[in-house]
């Protein structure tokens, strides 16, 4: 018989070790788990906006935890989204709000952080085969940017929707291709889309590899397009009458000061009408959960899938006598659901630890076995809370900052107001500007539940929140909390606004390894330092 060839003996020698080592590789490979990410599109916690989801409470949350105390570093669907992929607070990621010049997936974003996000270590690193559907970033596919060509790092399925959410009429990236939908229900409305591509890749999948999906579904954002099935659901249903309800925001920033109190009958109708389709348009999603739930039971994954659900920030419906929106720092826009289900996971618990969605990189990073020494992620693993370990030690507070949107000319709707505002309705009751700038601590222990926050305006305006005795955050109590807690909380900022790493989560202002030195706060730690007096607030 003729001579192998060398490289004939190399591939021979190369198959036969396959052939060997392939169960072992496919049994290991099998043992590690998968994760499933579902994130909703501007869904609260605070005012109801889990209600409608009674499949989702059943498969996640009764299958597993409810943390009740989860928040996003900033209420604004690109900032926090950026935040999920890269761990990282804003001031680290660099994506400040919704445009391209605030880097919201711009050409710097996909220089500098996109190669280091969680799913690009999953599938580079940990040998995940990595599916995403849905909305990205809300300047994804900008042709200053790309275009829906470029596919980002990480993803081996990528069916990424072009901009922001919509329910039809819409362009998807198919692995870096155009898709354009129409207005077809049967065909094209988008959560649906969603739901049968995510069934698409669990039937098609290699099951020698362990996934990752991240779903990111349209819904509750406007225009709040309900399935035709849902158009007449909760017809009786309307925005909650709580005590922060159509009031005077007094004490506040001036953002909030200038709603107009109370809103006119056309302004509560809209925002009745709008909570009402925004839980219409869940219903589908809901759909979406018991249809992936039941599929990866029926391939007999679901026992070895972690599976998370949350959302991008929350959203308030006249609050302060502010219509509809988000941005804000009061908890109905920081605060989320956080569900998670999985191997290990007890059924039917709540956790009360203070977490945030750059925790969920970090611990899906975890989940896969990565070194998270290795990253430079500021936020942590939640594993140890998953497993229900004891004796975990956990942060007690973390930063919220959002720097504001605005024009240098007038709004059109209400010239009066002069520049720099946006978002403005008809009755000139506008949701951001400019000076809407702020950073905050958020402050959850033992003995605090607190809330202390700074603009970076010309009042350098300061609110702060008792949220024991104050859960609606009627009264800001800057002028009469302690001064020193008020230096502090100040210098506590300063340090969170600085951080990276490791150091954003050092031991907060009530935690007992907590270490103050005044002097420090007229140092210069490259961010600006102030010394507060009560009269001067």
């Amino acid at each position: 018989p003729r001579a192998m060839s060398p490289a004939a003996v190399v591939r021979g020698l190369a198959l036969a070790a396959l052939l060997v080592l392939s169960p072992a590789v496919a049994a290991r490979q099998a043992r590690r788990p998968n994760v499933v990410l579902i994130l909703t599109d501007d869904q609260d916690v605070c005012l109801g906006g889990m209600t409608p989801l009674k499949k989702t409470n059943a498969l996640i949350a009764q299958m597993g935890i409810t943390f009740l105390n989860a928040y996003v570093p900033s209420a604004l669907c690109c900032p926090s989204r950026a935040s999920i992929l890269t761990g990282k607070y804003p001031h680290n990621h660099h994506v400040v709000n919704n445009t391209l010049e605030g880097n919201c997936s711009s050409r710097l974003w996909q220089k500098i952080q996109e190669p280091y996000t969680f799913p690009a270590l999953l599938k580079t690193m940990c040998g995940y085969q990595t599916f995403f559907a849905g909305k990205y970033l809300n300047e994804y596919g900008a042709e200053d940017a790309g275009g829906v060509g470029h596919v980002p790092p990480g993803w081996s399925f990528w069916y990424a929707l072009e901009k922001n959410s919509k329910y039809y009429n819409y362009t998807l990236s198919v692995n870096g291709k155009a898709r354009r939908h129409g207005e077809n229900y049967s065909v094209d409305y988008l959560t649906d889309v969603l739901a049968n591509m995510s069934l698409d890749f669990l039937e098609y999948k290699s099951n020698f590899e362990p996934f990752f999906m991240m779903i990111s579904t349209p819904a509750p954002h406007s225009p709040w397009t309900a399935a035709p099935q849902y158009t007449k659901s909760f017809q009786n249903v309307s925005a909650p009458r709580n005590s922060n309800f159509n009031i005077h925001g007094k004490n506040k920033h001036w953002l909030i000061r200038q709603a107009k109190t109370p809103m006119t009958n056309s302004s509560i109708q809209f925002l009745d009408d709008a909570y009402r389709k925004r839980w219409q348009t869940l219903l589908s999603v809901d759909d979406l959960i018991e249809k992936l739930v039941k599929k990866l039971e029926v391939n007999g994954e679901l026992d070895n899938t972690y599976i998370f659900y949350t959302s991008d920030n929350g959203f308030h419906t006249g609050q302060f006598s502010l219509p509809i929106d988000k941005r804000q720092l009061y908890e109905f826009d920081i605060k989320v659901p956080l569900l998670v289900r999985g191997p290990g996971i007890k059924p039917n618990q709540t956790n009360k630890m203070l977490v945030a969605n750059i925790d969920l990189g970090p611990t899906i990073l975890d989940i896969a076995g990565y070194d998270l020494n290795k990253t430079q992620m500021d936020g942590m693993s939640l594993l140890p809370l998953l497993r229900g370990d004891k004796n975990v030690t956990w942060r007690s507070d973390f930063l919220v900052e959002y720097q504001g949107e605005g024009y240098n000319g007038s709004d059109p709707t209400c010239p009066g107001l002069g520049p720099g505002v946006t978002h403005c309705f008809p009755d000139c009751v506008c949701e951001d500007s400019y000076n809407n700038t702020y950073a905050c601590v958020r402050t959850l222990s033992a003995s605090w539940d607190l809330q202390y926050c700074e603009f970076d305006d010309r009042e350098v305006f300061v609110e702060v929140y008792n949220l024991t005795a104050d859960p609606h955050q009627i009264n800001n109590i800057a002028k009469t909390i302690d001064q020193e807690i008020l230096e502090k909380m100040n210098y506590r900022l300063m340090m969170l606004q600085s951080c990276s790493g490791a150091t954003c989560r050092t031991p907060g202002v009530f935690d007992p390894g907590y270490r103050f030195d005044p002097r420090l706060m007229f140092s210069n730690h490259g961010v600006r330092a102030r010394r507060f007096s009560a009269q001067s607030l």
